[in-house]
């Protein structure tokens, strides 16, 4: 699949990749080049490095560089400082926790796609007036999970999801089976111990398990 130019890159095509995305959290950037040739090695080339950690923009700028078949994005933006920051180090696309005009503005303004975060009515429909209709649903296990998703089809049958947050490989095919969902996102794909020992391994593994998941 050819990688779309950032002009042209939309939220859409991060969920339509593959049908989770990781949530990653990295703590040393020399974990970051080897864990992303991992995770592409899988299959899974959209990868949400969260901007949780001091490491997270050098992290973000190393996978950029030197691995061109991933497109890396900034997770737990929540700022407009926050998106310059991200698109300043390589990254293609934004993941915020929650939604502000201000925060979507700023994205477009820096050519970031944004999957914005919702947990309530209010807030989609806050979403929506701005031009955003792919949506993270976080935290989805605690905001009610694959229930709450189908409730919400009815009044926002025009919106599309990524539910995060709580999400397992055990779970994750409930809320794929929804129709108002796209992908999940998903922190068990690196989990901190594989990091640790660098175990490459089985990163991929994991990322290859994923693939059954699709719809």
């Amino acid at each position: 699949m050819t990688t779309p130019s950032a002009a042209t890159f939309t939220a859409l095509q991060v969920m339509q990749d593959a049908p989770v995305i990781p949530v990653i959290v990295l703590n040393d950037v020399a974990h970051a080049v080897p864990m992303a040739r991992a995770l592409v090695a899988g299959g899974v080339r959209m990868l949400e490095v969260t901007l949780r950690t001091p490491q997270a923009l050098a992290c973000i700028e190393a996978i950029a560089r030197a691995v061109p078949e991933a497109v890396v994005g900034a997770g737990t933006v929540r700022s407009r400082a926050d998106a310059q920051a991200a698109a300043n180090a390589g990254a293609r696309f934004a993941v915020s926790p929650g939604y502000t005009s201000a925060v979507g503005q700023a994205c477009r303004d820096v050519g970031l796609a944004l999957l914005p975060g919702v947990a309530t009515g209010s807030e989609i429909m806050m979403a929506q007036e701005d031009g955003f209709t792919e949506l993270k649903f976080f935290p989805a296990m605690q905001a009610g999970g694959p229930a709450m998703l189908k409730a919400w089809s009815g009044p926002f049958f025009d919106v599309r999801f990524c539910p995060t947050g709580g999400v397992s490989l055990q779970n994750a095919a409930d809320f794929l089976a929804l129709p108002n969902v796209v992908c999940v996102g998903g922190s068990w794909l690196v989990p901190a111990d594989a990091m640790a020992a660098g175990d490459w391994a089985r990163i991929t593994q994991l990322a290859a398990d994923t693939q059954g998941l699709r719809r």
